[in-house]
C-alpha cells in the first residue's frame, strides 16, 4: 500500500505588497498580506518539511488579523508539533527567495533537495533577483547536506517533485500523496487567486493568471496549467486561507 502523508501548513512570517506581486498584470494598487509558510509533512517513518521561512517573523495582532492566523517563529511552529529544528529529516525547497530559506541553517540533521538551477541563481542572481542571499544556505551547503536535483524524481515514497521554472529558474513542485489525492505545493509564488481568476479575467480567455514574479510569462501559464492538470488537491504557495487551517489531506 502505498504511504499517504497528511500536510500541516505552519505560518513562519508575512509580506505586505501590492497585490499583482502574486497575479500578474491584475490587482495593481491593491496592498495584499500574504502568509510564509513551512509546510510539515507527516505519514511516514522521516519528518518532512517543505521551506523552511523567515528567521524573524513579524509578529503582530495586525499582520494576523490580515492573514487570518498566527504567525510563529520557527522553534514554536515545529512546537505546536512536538518537534526540534533537529527532528527533521528532509527539506524539499521550492526556490530559494530568502523568505522560503532562512531557518535552513537550524536544520542541522536534515537533507535538503534544492534544484541545481536554483543554486546557480542562489550564487550568481541577476540584479533583477534580489531575493536571493546565498548566506542562509552557507552553512548546510559547507556541511554537504544538499542533494542537488536535477530531474523529476520521487523523493521518498509518495512524495516526488517537478521542475516548474514558473516563478524562477530551479523552482520545484512538491507532489504528496493524500488520502485525498495527490495535493501540489506549487514551486511558484501563488495564492487562489491564481487559479481561480475572477471573471474579468475569464472574460478574456484566460483560465489563469500568471504570478506577477515570472521567468518566462507564456511558458508560466503553460506550467501552470500542467500542474493544475496533474494535481487532485492544488496548494497555492501563498494562499492566506491556510493559515487558518490545521492540516490537508
Amino acid at each position: 500500500m502505498t504511504t499517504t502523508y497528511t500536510i500541516h501548513p505552519i505560518v513562519m512570517g508575512t509580506k505586505v505588497f501590492d497585490k499583482s506581486m502574486m497575479t500578474y498584470q491584475y490587482g495593481q494598487g491593491e496592498s495584499f498580506t500574504i502568509p510564509i509558510f513551512t509546510w510539515l509533512i507527516q505519514g511516514g517513518d522521516q519528518t518532512i518539511l517543505v521551506d523552511t521561512g523567515e528567521m524573524n517573523p513579524i509578529q503582530s495582532k495586525e499582520r494576523e488579523d490580515a492573514i487570518g492566523g498566527k504567525i510563529y517563529t520557527f522553534e514554536e511552529g515545529l512546537a505546536q508539533h512536538s518537534l526540534t529544528p533537529a527532528d527533521i529529516d528532509i527539506v524539499i525547497h521550492t526556490h530559494l527567495h530568502m523568505d522560503h530559506c532562512e531557518n535552513d541553517y537550524k536544520c542541522e540533521n536534515a537533507l535538503f533537495y534544492i534544484h541545481e538551477k536554483e543554486l546557480a541563481s542562489v550564487h550568481n542572481p541577476h540584479p533583477l533577483d534580489y531575493r536571493y542571499l546565498e548566506d542562509y544556505i552557507d552553512e548546510i551547503e559547507e556541511n554537504r547536506q544538499i542533494r542537488v536535483v536535477t530531474k523529476d524524481i520521487d523523493i521518498v515514497e509518495g512524495i516526488g517533485v517537478m521542475h516548474t521554472p514558473v516563478h524562477t529558474k530551479g523552482g520545484l513542485t512538491v507532489f504528496i500523496n493524500t488520502k485525498k489525492g495527490c495535493a501540489a505545493i506549487t514551486g511558484f509564488c501563488i495564492i487562489d487567486e491564481n487559479y481561480d481568476p475572477p471573471p474579468e479575467i475569464r472574460g478574456m480567455e484566460m483560465k489563469l493568471i500568471p504570478p506577477g514574479t515570472h521567468v518566462d510569462v507564456y511558458s508560466a501559464y503553460d506550467i501552470m496549467e500542467k500542474v493544475q492538470k496533474e494535481a487532485d488537491i492544488l496548494i497555492p504557495l501563498h494562499e492566506p486561507r491556510f493559515a487558518a487551517i490545521d492540516s490537508i489531506g
